[in-house]
């Protein structure tokens, strides 16, 4: 069991965030804890996720998520530095992770010596966080990018959920009612798992991310010195037995064939105008990856640009909406 001892400010100070780097975190537990094949409803993603990583060299890494399993140290999923961050804007925080705090934290997990798996970044942290940085953003557009959309809306839905009922009835009634594995008797929040810890928790911010790819667990990160965060599993992971939504087959999809799954990605998502920060936080992808594929489309001439207000807005041109439903077969609203 961990015991987590909370004081009256850290439990009033309970906030909602969503982490997309949490999401990659926990669908590589999912793929470690599962080595053949996961149930339903991550059985599709798992196929995909498989044939990427296949695709990687063994010291790819990435795969320190995969070597790691229930022995994540605490810097390789830092705290969400918002409510609800970019997969860019938590890589970026990933990369400046102080090396003092990479070492504090591995000297006090191995004080024997750390695995071979985690030797880079006891070497040379700062080179080590830039890379593992470069390859999360890499796995996100090839095995996560696709399903976004939905998993983003069913997460909004969640916090929404959770926040109504914060407000409505306060952290103890949410606290309460978080999950089957956790159990609430103020000031003790214990979450159910197969060895023990003690922690203490004064003055500090508790922090709750729902995630759809928990596998129907809890995890805990207890190592920052002012937040203490528990995921739990969010409503609506059988969205993922779907497929992603709107997505073809990349094999056969012709329009990624052609313009390349990213540009291909935001040209589908601009059935209705869309700014790039919109676009961006929809997807899932950095702004300036967005934009980037934004000026290809425009040099092109399948997308317009116009200003409205202070908000630039990006939306088809009737070629764009043509290659979309030449290509793709999609029927495209182009009232908005």
């Amino acid at each position: 069991m961990i015991r987590i001892h909370l004081d009256d400010r850290t439990v009033a100070h309970t906030r909602i965030a969503v982490s997309p780097l949490w999401e990659i975190q926990a669908g590589f537990w999912l793929l470690h804890r599962n080595p053949d094949e996961l149930p339903w409803p991550y059985t599709d993603w798992a196929r995909q996720a498989r044939r990427v990583l296949a695709g990687l060299p063994e010291s790819a890494p990435l795969r320190v998520y995969l070597d790691a399993g229930a022995n994540m140290p605490d810097f390789l999923s830092p705290i969400p530095p918002t409510a609800a961050p970019t997969l860019a804007e938590e890589t970026a925080a990933l990369r400046d992770t102080p090396a003092e705090l990479v070492a504090e934290q591995l000297a006090r997990h191995w004080p024997d010596g750390v695995p071979d798996w985690l030797r880079p970044y006891a070497t040379d942290p700062r080179a080590a966080l830039d890379r593992v940085a470069d390859d999360l953003l890499g796995w996100w557009e090839a095995a996560l990018a696709p399903w976004w959309p939905a998993m983003r809306a069913a997460l909004d839905e969640e916090v929404l959920h959770r926040a109504r009922a914060l407000a409505a009835d306060g952290p103890d009634a949410l606290l309460a009612d978080l999950h089957e594995q956790a159990r609430w008797e103020r000031p003790v929040l214990t979450v159910v798992k197969p060895w023990e810890q003690e922690v203490r928790a004064a003055d500090q911010r508790l922090l709750l991310i729902p995630l759809i790819f928990s596998g129907g667990g809890l995890a805990c990160s207890t190592d920052h010195p002012n937040v203490v965060a528990v995921s739990y599993p969010a409503r609506g992971a059988a969205l993922l037995a779907a497929g992603p939504a709107g997505q073809p087959d990349p094999v056969t999809d012709r329009l990624a064939l052609l313009l390349g799954r990213g540009r291909a990605t935001v040209l589908r998502a601009l059935g209705r105008p869309a700014t790039t920060a919109g676009l961006a936080a929809a997807l899932g992808l950095a702004p300036s990856t967005v934009s980037e594929h934004l000026s290809a489309l425009l040099a092109a001439g399948v997308v317009h640009r116009r200003r409205v207000g202070r908000r630039v807005l990006y939306g088809l041109e009737p070629t764009g909406a043509a290659l979309l439903g030449l290509l793709s077969g999609e029927p495209v609203d182009r009232t908005a």
